[in-house]
């Protein structure tokens, strides 16, 4: 399938008359889908037929010339002082569920005593 793209790339460059090297194509687009699905029998014990399906796939890959470097993107560096991250699940000044539980039980003992 590789072969024939880098082929009909080729053959597309030719007909539009610009310079093509197929050394620097890369794989831009590559998917496999569900194809059509044949539908047989086998013959099974005591006169029973059991189910084939013989599964098929549309392979599409497309190729395109290289058109930037694989050099990484530099992004500029922005001048905004950034938040310290703030753990999950912390929130200051409200007491958690669990304290809140542990808080109210204390309470009772010692209201009840």
């Amino acid at each position: 399938m590789l072969k024939s793209a880098v082929a009909n790339a080729e053959q597309r460059a030719l007909r539009e008359n610009q310079a093509l090297d197929v050394d620097h194509l890369r794989v831009n687009y590559a998917v496999v889908n569900e194809g059509q699905t044949l539908k047989r029998f086998t013959p099974a014990a005591m006169g029973r037929a059991t189910p084939i399906k013989k599964r098929t796939s549309h392979i599409e890959i497309r190729v395109a010339g290289e058109a930037e470097s694989r050099a990484p993107k530099v992004q500029p560096a922005k001048a905004e002082a950034k938040a310290p991250p703030v753990r999950a699940g912390t929130k200051k000044g409200k007491p958690t569920r669990a304290k809140k539980a542990a808080g109210s039980k204390s309470k009772t003992k010692k209201e009840s005593k």
